[in-house]
C-alpha cells in the first residue's frame, strides 16, 4: 500500500471506516441508510418466543450492547438489524445499521428502557456492492444479550496477534469504536519487573492505527484505545489492556515486502487479522516485516533497520507492484530487488524471492479512486517476474492470480490492487510448501500456530 506524506493513499485494507465514500448507489460510511438494502422477505420467521422475566425478577436495563461476530472472507461491511423479539420480520425491526466496517457494533438501546432485554439482532455481510457475501443472508437472530457485552464504556480492541506465529514488525491496532466516535486514541506500554512504562501514544480514526514505528525489543507490552470527542476530549473510557509479545528469539523465517505481506484485504480489515494475513496459511512461521506502501527502494533503504534485528536464516521477499503501478521501470525494480539480495549474501541470510501479483486498473480507478496505472505496467511487472524466476530461490505467486488480460483476477480481489482472502490463502500455502520442501533443516523443529479456517 501507498503513502503520501503522514496518510496512506491506500491501506492493506483501504480503511472506509473513516467516513470514505464507497460507489455503492451514493451511499456513504457515515449514512444509517443506503440504497443497497437486504430483501427481508429472504429471511426465515422464527417464531421461537422470548421467555418472560419469572414473578419477583427485575427486567434488565441495558443502555448499550457491545455485538461482536466472527469476521467474514470478502466482506466489506455488515448490515446489523436489531429485532424487538425473536419475531423475524421487517415489521419487528427496532434499529437497523447498514454501515458497519468491522466485525462488531456498540448499539446505543437507552432509549427503550426495560423492552431492550427483549431484543435480538442477527447480521449479513455485504460485499463491495451492498450484496450479501455469496450465499450467504442474515444469521439466525439472537438474544441481544448473547454474543456480545452489555453496558459497555470503552472500544473493544480485535486485533489478533496472540494468534500469530510471531508479532508483527509494524502493528496495525484496530478496535469496535464506542458509540458513534470516529477519532480515537491509543497507548502503548511496554511491562517490565520495575512496571508499566508507556512508550508510545497514537491517534487514530474510526476503527484503526498503523503503527509506523516497528517493534524489535523483546518483552511484553499492551495497548488499549478510547475514543474521543471531535474537540479531541475523551468520549469513553480505556479499553481493557490487550497484550503482545515481542519474542527475544531469532525467527528462521521472516518475510519483507509491502502490504500484501503486510496484511489487510477487502478494503475495510485491518492487518491486525489473521484473515487477509497470507503468513497465517503458511504451514512454516513467518515473521511479517511488511510494511504497507513499500516500494522497492523503501524495502532496501530499510533492510538494515528491520531485517537484521530479525536476523532470519531465510529472508521471503516480494515487492514491485507499489513500483510498476507509479511508473518505476522493471528495471530499477530489479536493481533494487538485486541489492537486497547482495545485502542478503552480505550477511548470511538465504533469500526467497516471490513474483509480484498483478494489478487490475479498472478495478483500482473506479472503486478505490486510485490513480490510473501507466499503460505499460504489464512489461515491467513481466521483467521483474522475469527476474524472479532465474534466482535460486523463488515462488511464482503472480500466474494463479492472474486472469486471461494480465490483470488481477477480479475474482480475488475487492480493490483491484490487494488479492484478498483466497489470494492470500493462496501465497501462504505456496510459499509454506516450498520452505518445507527447500528448508526441513529449518523448519522441522519450528511449531505452527493454527491456520485459520472460515466457512467459505
Amino acid at each position: 500500500m501507498l503513502k503520501s506524506g503522514k496518510v496512506r493513499l491506500l491501506t492493506g485494507m483501504l480503511a472506509l471506516a473513516a467516513g470514505m465514500l464507497l460507489n455503492m448507489g451514493g451511499a456513504s460510511a457515515e449514512t444509517q441508510t443506503d440504497n443497497v438494502r437486504i430483501n427481508f422477505g429472504h429471511t426465515v420467521v422464527n417464531t421461537e418466543k422470548t421467555a418472560p422475566p419469572s414473578e419477583g425478577q427485575t427486567a434488565m436495563q441495558i443502555k448499550n450492547v457491545q455485538l461482536v461476530w466472527k469476521e467474514i472472507p470478502s466482506a466489506v461491511r455488515y448490515q446489523v438489524v436489531i429485532l424487538k423479539s425473536a419475531e423475524d420480520t421487517r415489521e419487528n425491526t427496532a434499529l437497523t445499521y447498514n454501515q458497519v466496517y468491522t466485525n462488531g457494533l456498540t448499539v446505543d438501546l437507552s432509549s427503550f428502557g426495560a423492552e431492550a432485554a427483549g431484543f435480538y439482532w442477527k447480521v449479513c455481510p455485504l460485499d463491495y456492492n451492498g450484496r450479501p457475501v455469496g450465499n450467504m443472508h442474515f444469521s439466525k437472530p439472537k438474544p441481544i444479550t448473547a454474543g456480545g457485552k452489555l453496558n459497555v464504556n470503552a472500544p473493544k480492541p480485535t486485533t489478533q496477534f496472540e494468534r500469530m506465529d510471531y508479532m508483527p514488525l509494524y502493528p496495525v491496532f484496530s478496535w469496535i469504536p464506542y458509540g458513534k466516535a470516529k477519532q480515537h486514541e491509543v497507548q502503548v506500554y511496554r511491562v517490565t519487573d520495575a512496571g508499566e512504562k508507556l512508550i508510545r501514544t497514537l491517534q487514530g480514526g474510526e476503527y484503526d492505527v498503523y503503527e509506523d514505528g516497528g517493534y524489535t525489543l523483546p518483552g511484553k507490552y499492551y495497548w488499549r484505545v478510547r475514543s474521543l470527542n471531535s474537540d479531541g476530549s475523551p468520549l469513553s473510557g480505556w479499553s481493557e489492556k490487550s497484550y503482545f509479545t515481542v519474542e527475544g528469539e531469532k525467527p528462521p523465517f521472516a518475510a519483507l515486502g509491502d502490504s500484501i505481506t503486510h496484511g489487510g484485504g477487502a478494503m475495510s480489515v485491518s492487518p491486525g487479522y489473521l484473515l487477509y494475513d497470507w503468513e497465517s496459511y503458511s504451514q512454516v512461521p513467518v515473521k511479517n516485516l511488511g510494511f504497507s506502501g513499500n516500494t522497492t527502494e523503501a524495502m532496501l533503504e530499510r533492510f538494515e533497520r528491520d531485517v537484521l534485528p530479525a536476523s532470519p536464516r531465510v529472508l521471503v521477499v516480494m515487492g514491485g507492484v507499489n513500483d510498476y503501478r507509479l511508473g518505476t521501470f522493471g528495471s530499477q525494480t530489479v536493481a533494487n530487488l538485486q541489492a537486497i539480495k547482495e545485502k542478503c549474501d552480505a550477511y548470511g541470510i538465504i533469500v526467497v524471492f516471490l513474483t509480484p501479483t498483478p494489478i487490475n486498473p479498472t478495478m483500482m480507478v473506479s472503486r478505490a479512486h486510485i490513480d490510473q496505472p501507466p499503460y505499460d505496467w504489464k512489461k515491467h511487472q513481466q521483467y521483474v517476474n522475469d527476474w524472479v524466476m532465474r534466482q535460486q530461490y523463488h515462488v511464482d505467486v503472480a500466474t494463479a492470480l492472474t486472469d486471461s488480460m494480465g490483470n488481477l483476477r477480479s475474482t480475488y480481489t475487492t480493490d483491484g490492487l490487494h488479492p484478498d482472502y483466497y489470494g492470500k490463502k493462496y501465497i501462504g500455502e505456496q510459499v509454506g510448501r516450498y520452505l518445507a520442501m527447500n528448508f526441513g533443516w529449518l523448519t522441522s523443529k519450528l511449531t505452527k500456530k493454527a491456520i485459520p479456517t472460515y466457512n467459505n
